[in-house]
């Protein structure tokens, strides 16, 4: 998908809005999308949670499951039921982001850069005839613009700390592959692979001083959070049985 990122202003965007809501035409069919311990706790209640490694750095990342098969998200709503689109209580930070990403500027005067929202003038999400404003009347942000800024915080505060806690996991060992295999109604089978998971097991084994480590750095709920996610992937399955 061809993107385009601009730094957002309130010149050049004035009466630019965002269309709220999701399907896949609108850029929202992915199977899995990146999620991050800031905000495990709506997504386990809803998604499964596992870790997948970047394919440039290696690096662990938490991704929440949407769907079974490439482009599938099962949580887009395809019978109208719901007013937005979405087939859920919480939306992952990634897509109730939406054409926005937090970039960085280089100040003039060789300061710290500091994070800036930009937009992708090329996503199919903005419109200036329908949907939600960017800017009020006379320049300040909209209440949508400000609900943008709070996702985006989810998620820049998120990456750093995700970074630091896979890597603690995995320094201790407790980090392993997965393959779900999944059986539907109609005898279709599909497996979920190439997947990483924390192991329930290796992690109730870990010593005293590990386990102490882990909490104090936040890290310990964050593990839990994952593994109590993966009771959603029953209720996964039975929404893809339910479109059969």
């Amino acid at each position: 998908m061809n993107t385009n990122f601009v730094l957002l202003n309130n010149v050049e965007h004035s009466d630019l809005n965002v269309i709220q809501n999701f399907s896949n035409a609108l850029g929202d069919g992915a199977a899995a999308v990146l999620t991050f311990p800031t905000e495990f706790e709506n997504v386990q209640r809803e998604y499964p949670i596992l870790l997948r490694k970047d394919a440039q750095s290696g690096a662990f990342q938490g991704v929440a499951i949407l769907g079974l098969q490439k482009g599938e998200n099962l949580f887009l709503d395809s019978e109208g039921k719901s007013a937005n689109g979405w087939a859920g209580n919480y939306v992952p930070a990634v897509v109730a982001r939406g054409p926005f990403i937090i970039g960085f500027q280089e100040p003039e005067d060789g300061d710290t850069p500091q994070p800036m929202i930009y937009v992708d003038e090329k996503s199919p999400k903005l419109s200036r005839k329908e949907g939600a404003p960017l800017f009020l009347e006379f320049g300040g942000n909209s209440p949508y613009l400000d609900y943008i800024s709070s996702v985006l915080r989810i998620i820049h505060q998120g990456e750093e700390f995700g970074r630091q806690m896979f890597a603690a996991l995995d320094e201790v060992g407790v980090i392993e592959p997965v393959s779900i295999n999944v059986d539907l109604k109609n005898g279709d089978k599909h497996q979920l692979s190439g997947y990483y998971t924390v192991s329930e097991e290796r992690l109730n084994n870990l010593n005293g001083e590990s386990l102490h480590a882990l909490n104090v750095a936040g890290y310990l709920r964050g593990a839990f959070l994952m593994l109590s996610s993966l009771g959603n992937i029953e209720n996964l399955v039975a929404r893809k049985n339910a479109r059969l």
